[in-house]
């Protein structure tokens, strides 16, 4: 396929397809791309029916070199989405597991890119590399990072491996550090911003929902929509735009859990919403409360489209469908 001139991203694989962000960036990758040309892998959790039968669906550990490399030779990947991770609370839960997932499969991707001179890679980073002693006003791009969870340690580590594979092989990885992500599309998935997913439910389903975080808790966040434009942008942009190695700071609005229940109670307003913080709280202190994105702005004309008044909307118009719930 030509883009700006450049050929690239005729095969597509997408590992993680079953989580938050792959049963969304695999429709809209196989809208963009063909069906036929974007494979999607999951380890265990089979995905909708919809989803299968829209293109190719592979089980695969992608701890498992030889047979990723075998998925790689038999599609004739050129381009591949690595999107497994074990997320920030589920890996407090179980450190040597999100070391093993998180760690194990970005080193065999990039080995296997060099190996088969795959043209693009993408890897997702977070917020959760940032800690305690990361600036959480404005935090820039290169700044201090020293995260105290093993979800942060495995996203520093992977950035710096990228950059490693970028400058010894030529590997053309791309990175985003993805705030706090808000989807219908797919169920929380053990990360410390997922309240703001599970609040929806709770509003649609019960009226009332118990935060995990205090309501003043100001976190950077982003709706799905935009998180996958950014995803795909990044990967279409030229490789003379991309300046960072790393990861790319990426941003759109920041809330705290009580600026959103104000909000959703616009639209439903009997909600209520009480706060029993727990052990993800000290992860939330640890994390930024506004981002600097002016580099992705700069660098490959980055823009988010949705504030919080939008994603509110959307969600419960969305979720409120695909739950059988009229408002």
């Amino acid at each position: 396929m030509i883009f700006r001139g450049v050929e690239f991203m005729t095969k597509i694989l997408v590992t993680g397809a079953t989580g938050q962000i792959g049963t969304s960036l695999v429709p809209e990758l196989r809208k963009k791309y063909g069906n036929s040309n974007v494979i999607a892998i999951g380890h265990r959790k089979m995905p909708d029916e919809v989803f299968v039968k829209s293109g190719p669906f592979e089980i695969a550990d992608t701890n498992n070199k030889e047979a990723l490399s075998e998925l790689i030779q038999k599609y004739q990947i050129d381009t591949i989405y690595h999107l497994v991770s074990l997320l920030s609370a589920s890996g407090e839960k179980n450190p040597d597991l999100a070391w093993s997932v998180n760690m194990g499969g970005l080193k065999n991707v990039l080995d296997l890119a060099k190996e088969h001179k795959i043209k693009r890679v993408f890897w997702p980073s977070s917020i959760a590399a940032f800690g305690p002693t990361t600036p959480r006003d404005m935090t820039p791009q290169p700044t201090i990072m020293e995260p105290n969870t093993m979800y942060g340690v495995t996203k520093v580590a992977g950035e710096l491996l990228c950059n490693y594979y970028f400058k010894k092989y030529a590997i053309d990885v791309r990175s985003l550090r993805y705030p706090g992500i808000i989807s219908y599309n797919a169920l929380p998935g053990g990360g410390t911003t997922d309240y703001a997913v599970e609040i929806f439910y709770e509003a649609l389903k019960h009226g009332s929902y118990k935060c995990y975080l205090r309501e003043d808790s100001t976190l950077p966040m982003m709706y799905m929509p935009d998180a996958i434009k950014a995803t795909i942008d990044i990967m279409e942009a030229g490789q003379a735009m991309i300046k960072s190695r790393t990861s790319y700071n990426l941003a759109a609005i920041s809330f705290s859990p009580k600026e959103i229940a104000a909000e959703i109670m616009k639209h439903i307003p009997d909600f209520a919403c009480t706060y029993e913080p727990d052990f993800r709280q000290a992860i939330a202190d640890s994390w930024p409360k506004v981002i600097d994105d002016s580099h992705a702005r700069k660098d490959w004309g980055w823009k988010h489209a949705y504030d919080l008044k939008a994603i509110t909307k959307d969600m419960l118009e969305k979720l409120g469908a695909r739950l059988g719930i009229k408002q």
